[in-house]
């Protein structure tokens, strides 16, 4: 929890944040739907948990997800930090392996935030692959979140 908080608390770094609720979100099967024919990425979990942070007067001002997607050389595990607009405020790789960090490292800055500038600076196939994993996951954070909390109207 205390990562989470971080997270949340950097996203809204010059508002005092009240307090960090978890919301939990569970995709209709009409939503799962949507998501897999605009993406082609079929939701697995059951439910996803978002961390939502508020202000004084009780409005969202920040919100955080730890997605993770298994690869053959085992999980990557971020957390994304997002607006209460939805907007993407940054990236974490909060877990990988070993064999899976030295293809990350060009990747990500001393505290593990993903760069996307670094993206297109001349790395090899495993990097690119693990930049589009992670790439992956930030772009699967910012449609939950539109799904499954703006749209319903969750997050005021």
């Amino acid at each position: 929890m205390i990562q989470v908080v971080r997270y949340v608390a950097v996203v809204g770094a010059m508002l005092t944040l009240v307090g960090v609720a978890a919301a939990h979100v569970r995709l209709t099967p009409a939503e799962r739907q949507g998501i897999q024919k605009q993406t082609g990425w079929t939701p697995e979990e059951d439910f996803y948990r978002f961390y939502i942070g508020r202000d004084a007067q009780g409005r969202p001002v920040a919100a955080a997800i730890f997605l993770t997607d298994y690869t053959v050389h085992g999980p990557v595990r971020v957390a994304v930090a997002l607006g209460p607009d939805g907007k993407v405020k940054g990236a974490t790789v909060v877990e990988l392996t070993e064999e899976t960090y030295a293809w990350m490292r060009p990747l990500l800055d001393a505290q593990a935030h993903f760069v996307t500038a670094n993206l297109g600076k001349g790395l090899d196939s495993m990097a690119q692959f693990y930049g589009q994993v992670v790439t992956g996951l930030i772009k699967r954070a910012a449609l939950l979140y539109e799904v499954g909390v703006l749209k319903r109207g969750d997050s005021a």
